[in-house]
């Protein structure tokens, strides 16, 4: 059996006419850039998450540093965040010759330890940047908590966690500002790069919306310093394609993971959903030892895997400015070397997953992990 790790091409085939119908049209009206669809996408987002205003924007990178442009982060000031991330976290925070100043993460959901921010404030922070990782959001109340005592901002970084809870609020409509990413293998993806905002302060994001036309208030007329960091209307129809089905895939992507922890949790590490959350399952990881032993077996099996993320943050040589060294954040340390993420998506089935879970758990394996 050979198993498909996100199965993007079976999910374009299930919505393939409603997809294909929605390119012919922006085909047929030409209007590529910040066309109608654009704004429809946008009505459709705040439907979803109950937020304000959400501004669609090239990608969630983008979305990050559009977040930080609009609450006028300045050179010096510090950002707290994971090193347990993907790079545009803590790349977005430099890029505005920021600082971002890491924290270390829970062992059980790879998320920023809420409990050891207050000790890292000082007179330059601004703002902190909690990771949704995986898909599910970090201790918000907490968070929440500390930056209203010190008068701080937060920016949820939701790349991975588009329709994940927390208390039953979207993790869209938990920060000041959140973003997310419709890169192709997120949970809602669309064809090529993507991203959004999403706020309920009017300033930011009457902001954002200049910003993200290089500071237009209108054409040729600019208030600010912006970007280039308009959603292009083709992904944007891709998006109204599949957002009608996402409610669907979540519950999709919940049952797969269930049915991982159910055949896995007797033998594995598996994720951990704190309570009052979900989880948008953007990976299903575990923890393993000897991990590439592991993933050369499985993938001799015809199942893939993926590593996320093989160097924390304040060990990548872009960074060592920083002058974080090895040791300084051990649990997310040990979470690099052990953490292994299964395929996920909505469209795998049973048999598939008790043949990734029988792979996993057999003797071989289960001697080396």
């Amino acid at each position: 059996m050979k198993i498909d790790f996100a199965n993007l091409q079976l999910q374009y085939q299930t919505y393939k006419e409603k997809i294909d119908a929605n390119l012919q049209t922006i085909l047929n009206k030409s209007n590529y850039i910040l066309g109608e669809e654009v704004n429809i996408l946008e009505q459709e987002l705040q439907n979803f998450t109950g937020a304000k205003y959400a501004i669609a924007c090239s990608s969630g990178t983008d979305a990050l540093l559009l977040a930080l442009m609009a609450m006028d982060i300045q050179p010096g000031d510090e950002i707290i965040t994971t090193p347990f991330t993907f790079i545009s976290t803590a790349e977005t925070i430099t890029f505005m010759k920021a600082k971002p100043v890491f924290i270390d993460i829970e062992s059980d959901t790879f998320n920023i330890n809420a409990n050891l921010i207050e000790a890292a404030i000082t007179n330059k922070t601004k703002v902190i940047m909690p990771v949704s990782l995986f898909g599910q959001p970090a201790d918000m109340y907490v968070i929440n908590s500390i930056a209203k005592k010190y008068n701080l901002k937060v920016i949820i970084d939701g790349a991975q966690s588009f329709g994940s809870t927390y208390d039953d609020k979207t993790d869209s409509n938990l920060g000041d500002i959140s973003t997310t990413s419709f890169f192709p293998a997120k949970p809602l993806g669309c064809y090529g790069d993507g991203g959004a905002v999403f706020t309920n302060n009017n300033d930011y994001a009457e902001k954002i919306k200049m910003m993200r036309v290089h500071g237009q208030n209108k054409r040729y007329h600019h208030k600010y310093i912006g970007m280039g960091g308009r959603l292009d209307t083709i992904q944007a129809a891709i998006l109204l394609a599949k957002l009608p089905h996402y409610k669907k895939e979540l519950e999709a992507r919940q049952k797969v993971a269930q049915n991982y922890t159910a055949l896995l949790s007797d033998s594995l590490q598996t994720p951990v959903i704190k309570p009052k959350r979900s989880s948008a399952w953007a990976q299903y990881t575990v923890r393993v030892n000897n991990r590439d032993d592991i993933q050369a077996k499985l993938k001799n099996s015809g199942i893939p895997t993926a590593v996320y993320y093989p160097i924390s943050l304040h060990l990548q040589e872009c960074f060592k400015n920083l002058n974080y060294k090895k040791g300084d954040f051990p649990i997310s340390e040990k979470a690099s070397n052990e953490a292994m993420s299964l395929p996920m998506n909505s469209f795998l089935t049973n048999k598939e997953i008790d043949y990734i879970c029988n792979y996993l758990k057999s003797d071989i394996i289960k001697k080396n992990g």
